[in-house]
């Protein structure tokens, strides 16, 4: 049985696919998208529990992205979490992630403990 619907937005395949490994013992359900924009035309056809969304990608970023999820969806979408994923020290986005709508970030190196954490946090388990 699935627990949670996950949304993978990352245009790096291997960052989406390590986090799908590290996060498989949960038995989520997954979606990938490349960008903002596949990841906002998948929103709007499927109900996910949550979003890992990198902050830098090419056609539409995670600032971009996050800010038209939590603004321009509907109701339900506005509370789905969004969780900043990124390589760069956090402080330096700080205000600009608090501003933009993201509900956490998770720096790599990534760890399945850090993954879990923040779903079952988020997803109440």
């Amino acid at each position: 049985m699935t627990k949670w619907k996950i949304l993978i937005v990352d245009d790096i395949y291997t960052n989406r696919f390590l986090i799908k490994e590290l996060l498989k013992p949960l038995g989520c359900q997954y979606w990938e998208a490349e960008n903002g924009k596949e990841a906002l035309k998948l929103l709007e056809t499927e109900e996910v529990d949550m979003v890992f969304m990198d902050l830098e990608m090419p056609v539409m970023n995670g600032f971009e992205t996050t800010r038209c999820i939590k603004e321009k969806f509907p109701y339900a979408q506005k509370k789905l979490p969004v969780i900043a994923i990124t390589a760069f020290d956090p402080a330096i986005f700080t205000e600009e992630l608090k501003n933009t709508g993201f509900d956490d970030i998770i720096t790599k190196p990534y760890s399945s403990d850090k993954l879990k954490s923040v779903v079952e946090f988020f997803c109440h388990e």
